[in-house]
């Protein structure tokens, strides 16, 4: 008996067959992977160590990761063992010597993150999307918040974190500078406090008790450390600039818990310091931490139009919404939103323009009230259900639920492509349809 054995190109070119025909293969050919790489300046480096991943497979990495909504070691692993995976990177892995490293992946969206420009990468993807796209005249518009990975921060958690990271680092200047460390009652206070942290029920009066015996201890070890710091330690600029933020942080404690003041920009993570709390009014989840986006979405395809780690009222983006639009795909003629963009300005505004909203009438109804109550009924709906729930969708399906980036930059690079990856696939599930009914006609 012989056996036959195909050559490696008949396989390939059969597995690459294959994954044309599945969803993966469909994202593929939604993205305008040339252009793309020209957008973020990605080049194949001859000099020093070689990436394994090529300009497309780097991007190719970004998009995967949310399609599989996974961690960065999962998909390591996954890529290793996955064809189709390694079909849409563009590389082809040996069985006997899988990738191991998740941490490449964490490298490449660094990389990627310095030289993302939200504006412009739209307008490279708005351009290759448009002949897939109809009704571009009706635009749709809403804010959502995408949370980061951070823990719920109470005065009392940032305090003890500040207090337990400062005493930590005076521990090590005095063994260091071979000195002994200086009382500070840390371990009294550590005690009191994991007997608070442990009680279900944290009554008014023992909060303001750790409260302050926090603050008054921060204070203490931090004029210690002011002075350590005087000598000659070969202390990093990441060091200090961690300490610059935990004052800032003690000083509006301290405002807030002796004056009761109003603090502004609220530092509510020390690992993240950028954010801030946005007020978003939900019956659940009355505040979240994270990025606030203004978005806006056509034919189905959604795009950023303002993000922002600030809180900021959406109602004031509505020029700015349309004007981005007109950019991407010219005349608007119908917007929908919510209630908070119907504001005077935007419906003198949007009269003006000879621009149809879904927004209630003020005052006597017009000649064609029955007509414009449809309308508006109809664009209502289709903003509940497309947009409203394109926002669950990307949150569930593409890792947007808990963003786990671990700086501003990187964070903005994973929500650009948790939110532009459905899109892409939307696309290409157009452009394979299109192409099956023509093959079929």
């Amino acid at each position: 008996m012989s056996l036959n054995f195909e050559s490696p190109e008949d396989t390939l070119s059969r597995y690459w067959a294959g994954f044309l025909q599945t969803d993966l293969g469909k994202l593929y050919q939604g993205i305008p992977w040339q252009e793309l790489i020209t957008l973020f300046d990605l080049k194949v480096h001859h000099v020093g160590r070689k990436s394994f991943f090529s300009p497309q497979g780097k991007l190719g990495l970004m998009f995967l990761k949310h399609y599989a909504n996974c961690s960065d070691q999962q998909l390591i692993e996954q890529l290793s063992g996955n064809i189709y995976y390694q079909l849409f990177c563009g590389v082809l892995i040996p069985p006997d010597k899988p990738l191991t490293d998740g941490k490449q992946i964490s490298t490449i969206r660094c990389e990627l993150a310095k030289k993302l420009n939200i504006g412009e990468a739209q307008k490279v993807l708005s351009q290759y999307w448009k002949g897939s796209m109809n009704a571009t005249e009706f635009v749709l518009m809403d804010a959502t918040c995408y949370e980061s990975a951070v823990r719920y921060p109470t005065d009392q958690k940032l305090l003890w974190e500040a207090v337990e990271w400062s005493y930590d680092q005076l521990s090590r200047h005095c063994k260091e500078l071979g000195i002994r460390r200086p009382r500070t009652k840390y371990l009294k206070w550590e005690a009191r406090y994991e007997s608070y942290k442990r009680l279900r029920r944290k009554p008014a009066k023992r909060r303001r008790s750790i409260t302050g015996g926090l603050l008054r201890l921060f204070a203490k070890i931090d004029r210690e450390l002011d002075e350590l710091e005087k000598q000659e330690l070969g202390l990093s600029e990441a060091y200090f600039g961690k300490r610059e933020i935990m004052k800032r942080a003690y000083n509006q404690q301290l405002s807030k818990f002796y004056e009761d003041a109003k603090i502004k920009g609220r530092i509510v993570s020390f690992a993240k310091p950028y954010l801030r709390p946005i007020v978003r009014g939900k019956e659940v989840k009355r505040v979240e931490f994270g990025a606030k986006v203004n978005k806006f979405q056509v034919d189905g395809i959604n795009f950023i139009q303002r993000l922002d780690f600030n809180a900021f009222n959406e109602g004031g983006e509505l020029k700015k919404t349309v004007r981005e639009a007109r950019k991407l795909f010219g005349k608007v003629r119908c917007i929908g939103a919510d209630a908070i963009y119907a504001t005077n300005a935007n419906r003198k505004w949007s009269t003006s323009q000879k621009i149809k909203t879904d927004f209630k009438r003020k005052g006597r109804p017009g000649q064609f009230e029955a007509h414009r109550k449809a309308l508006a009924k109809q664009i209502t709906r289709e903003r509940a259900t497309r947009l409203e729930g394109s926002f669950g969708n990307e949150k569930n399906r593409y890792g947007l639920q808990r963003i786990r980036a671990r700086t501003k930059q990187t964070e903005i690079l994973w929500i650009f492509f948790g939110i532009h990856t459905p899109n892409a696939l939307e696309i290409g599930r157009r452009i394979a349809n299109k192409a099956a009914q023509k093959q079929a006609a």
